[in-house]
């Protein structure tokens, strides 16, 4: 049990990507805002919950990521190819296993580009994800224009039916303003029988992590859903004006 009373658990944060519309051959994740990189806000978050094991999975110029996180408890993982988030995980699987031998049978798993992400709303994932037992947590939120979003669906009865991306999505899907933000919380087997039956049969021929929501759902477990307090946590950095979108609200917060 970790100081703030949470089970063990371990942490996958995904920092793999160049971010070409940055405009810059700096990993995504180095990109500063207020002065630090957008990987170091994560990890600052990430760190008073005290994971057993921190997985970090890097490609794009992974030396220059290993160098800013020298003398860090992480444990690098090189995706090569780049083919998609559960590409990405299914290459730090390894490391994953040697993060259940700290005793933590649950698996986080968020993007190092969302430097706006909290700790509370972090914990809070964790622990309903730990006390409903479900096979798989995903943290959501309520945007205002949630255009390029996956619309989370939801049965009449409120509970969680599927995902659709933007582009597969109907008139009314689009209309859905409660989006999903890529952060997941999910039981390890759960995630291991899920990634293997991942398909990439889409145009980017990439295995998205997003499809094994579908892939616990069919199973018959639980797929449980924690909306974001303040939807702004949802914001990842993926332009120049999104991070200039992410520093104002840092400032806004007191940050800076």
């Amino acid at each position: 049990m970790n100081p703030l009373g949470l089970g063990p658990f371990t942490a996958v944060v995904l920092a793999a990507g160049q971010g070409k519309r940055m405009k810059s051959d700096l990993p995504k994740v180095l990109h500063s805002a207020l002065g630090k990189p957008l990987l170091i806000h994560v990890l600052g978050q990430l760190a008073p919950l005290h994971p057993a094991y921190t997985v970090l999975v890097v490609g794009h110029k992974e030396e220059l990521v290993r160098e800013a996180l020298k003398g860090r408890d992480v444990h690098f993982v090189l995706q090569s190819p780049q083919l998609g988030t559960g590409h990405a995980v299914q290459t730090a699987w390894s490391e994953i296993e040697k993060g259940a031998e700290k005793g933590g049978d649950t698996v986080l798993v968020l993007a190092g580009d969302m430097p706006l992400v909290r700790t509370m709303t972090i914990r809070r994932l964790i622990e309903r994800h730990m006390t409903d037992r479900s096979g798989v947590t995903f943290l959501s939120g309520e945007l205002d224009d949630p255009a390029g979003y996956g619309r989370v669906i939801r049965d009449r009865r409120g509970d969680f039916q599927k995902i659709v991306e933007e582009k597969d999505a109907t008139a009314a899907e689009r209309k859905v303003a409660e989006v999903n933000s890529g952060v997941y919380c999910f039981r390890r087997d759960v995630l291991q029988e899920a990634l293997g039956s991942l398909r990439a049969e889409n145009e980017q021929k990439e295995y998205y992590l997003t499809d094994t929501l579908a892939l616990v759902k069919a199973r018959g477990l639980r797929v449980g859903v924690v909306q974001a307090s303040d939807p702004r946590e949802l914001f990842g950095v993926n332009t120049p004006e999104q991070l200039a979108m992410v520093e104002q609200t840092l400032r806004a917060w007191g940050e800076g």
